[in-house]
């Protein structure tokens, strides 16, 4: 028998985003740690720092690419029609999704990994044949990971078709774990950056034991995150069965979406692409050294602009999108067109002071996460922070619209935004390495992708507005003017605040943190009795969930 999907009201809704959000926040936080851990074991600037980024960053950019967002495109959708089938045969279709995708993805990453010099050729300009060489062997080493992210995805988007949508957020909370007893090992054979300096800096120090034990680890963490779905899954009620012959069960249209979604990942990973190789190309300029932003800065600073998006807004875009997809389904464009307003409204009332408070706190926040790194190394970590996470906002609400494309199975009408989207960060990016100092190109790459986000959620929300027939725009505007004034006057007293205090890069883990802490405090308070204030109704939709759990704990 068949089991159906959890409706999605904003009643559930809310109790499955406090779920995800609660997950992704431990998630997030070992992350960090995580992130604390290696700069301590290679550092944050620097030939090898850089080599191991881009290795370990490799798979993430490929599986996005070749997989990821065409099974995000594609998947959820067709379980929900799946199970919306009336003969029965929703567990059997999906048991064949599932089949196919597990092969295809197991012969991409083989082929992917073979392939591994190639691709750090493509995504790099390092200039030194030692250091490429040292990235070849971690992407060695960590290239196998797309088959597991692409295991994960498959199992989760299950799980949340069917109603379960917790364990999804949860299982990275395993992989950090993994990852950090490997980096305690690496520390505890081969000792901290600062005490091997030069050594560490050198790529030709490199033992193959010593990549093994980082990258591995690494790799070693996707895989636990994958198969520890197994168990949810299990107890949802549904079994897995191999299952071939696909041939009658839909899959052609699926394959349409699925190509239009592949075109327009290939169109941004363009920008990408670029992006890489111009932070790479810092290693091979005079300037190039302790303090000066590469590829690893670029990384943790994207993990910094991911943490509010993943929060919030990819929790709440989760449990949104099966809904959507059903609604799509069945031609309720008056529920999409709701869903699509109360999804921006509710994103836009966290991205926007979000936004206010990392860049407000960016120095002290930088020291908090990196305790070991330098002072040079916190302000070229802060710079990047403050420059990408303008386009919060924006980014939060072009994921909004993308996931209404996707319900209707629209990749193609994507495309043309993407390719702006792509043309602005190629643009930005070489404009910012031809004007620019070497240590700000990073910054300039960063602006060009905030500048992105702009135009993709502007263009793809106006034509959401067509198709929908309007989705309450006006209201979404006033909310968004509402929200950035409240967060404006807080960023203020948050500024004073900081330079009171003195938030500077040399500041000490422990001031910094008590910086944070206080500011942060402050900067809540201002804004939430702001919002009370002019009556923004959405705040409620947003902590309800909160407080209601809150006071069952009482």
């Amino acid at each position: 028998m068949t089991t159906s999907p959890t409706a999605s009201g904003h009643t559930n809704l809310g109790k499955h985003t406090s779920l995800m959000a609660s997950g992704t926040a431990v998630s997030r936080i070992l992350g960090f740690v995580k992130g604390s851990l290696l700069v301590y074991a290679i550092g944050m600037t620097g030939g090898a720092a850089d080599a191991f980024a881009l290795g370990n960053t490799l798979p993430n950019i490929l599986y996005l690419l070749i997989a990821g967002g065409v099974l995000n495109a594609v998947l959820v959708p067709q379980v929900v029609r799946a199970y919306q089938r009336t003969d029965g045969q929703g567990d059997d279709y999906v048991n064949r999704l599932l089949t196919l995708g597990t092969v295809a993805l197991a012969v991409l990453t083989a082929i992917l990994t073979l392939a591994a010099p190639v691709f750090v050729a493509i995504y790099s300009n390092l200039g030194d044949p030692a250091l490429t060489g040292l990235a070849v062997l971690f992407a060695y080493w960590c290239l196998p990971q797309v088959l597991f992210y692409g295991v994960y995805t498959l199992i989760g988007q299950v799980l949340n078709a069917r109603g379960s949508f917790g364990p999804l957020m949860w299982a990275p909370v395993v992989n950090n774990l993994v990852s950090m007893a490997g980096l305690g090992v690496y520390l505890a054979v081969f000792g901290s950056f600062n005490a091997n300096k030069d050594v560490i800096a050198d790529p030709t120090t490199w033992s193959g034991g010593q990549v093994a034990l980082l990258a591995g680890t690494a790799t070693l963490g996707v895989v636990a995150q994958a198969f520890v779905l197994f168990i949810p899954l299990y107890r949802s009620g549904f079994r897995y069965l191999p299952r071939w012959g696909f041939r009658g069960v839909g899959l052609g249209r699926a394959g349409q979406v699925a190509s239009w979604t592949f075109a327009g990942l290939v169109v941004g990973q363009l920008g990408i692409l670029v992006v890489t190789n111009v932070a790479s190309a810092v290693n091979s300029t005079p300037d190039a050294g302790l303090g000066v932003a590469g590829n690893a800065v670029y990384s943790y600073a994207f993990l910094v602009f991911m943490l509010p998006h993943s929060l919030v807004t990819v929790s709440l875009l989760t449990a949104l999108f099966t809904g959507l997809s059903a609604k799509a389904a069945v031609g309720d464009v008056a529920a999409v067109r709701d869903e699509l307003s109360f999804g921006l409204r509710t994103v836009g009332l966290f991205t926007v002071f979000a936004t206010a408070v990392i860049a407000v706190l960016a120095y002290p926040f930088a020291r908090v996460l990196q305790f070991s790194a330098s002072p040079a190394d916190i302000s070229a970590l802060a710079t990047v922070i403050v420059v990408m996470i303008l386009g919060l906002p924006a980014f939060g609400a072009w994921s909004m619209a993308q996931r209404v494309f996707y319900a209707y199975e629209d990749a193609r009408s994507m495309l043309p935004i993407q390719i702006g989207m792509a043309l602005v960060v190629v643009a930005g990016s070489l404009l910012g390495q031809a004007l620019l100092s070497p240590k700000y190109w990073v910054a300039g790459a960063g602006a060009a992708m905030t500048l992105s986000y702009g135009v993709g959620a502007v263009v793809a929300l106006w034509m959401q507005r067509r198709r929908l027939e309007g989705f309450g725009a006006g209201r979404v505007l006033r909310l968004y003017v509402r929200v950035g004034v409240a967060a404006g006057v807080a960023a203020g007293a948050g500024w004073a605040v900081v330079h009171l205090i003195g938030g500077l890069p040399d500041t000490g883990f422990g001031r910094a943190a008590l910086i944070c802490a206080v500011v942060g405090l402050l900067m809540t308070a201002i804004y939430a009795g702001l919002l009370k204030v002019m009556r923004v109704s959405e705040l409620d939709d947003l902590l309800r969930p909160l407080l209601r759990r809150v006071g069952r704990s009482a």
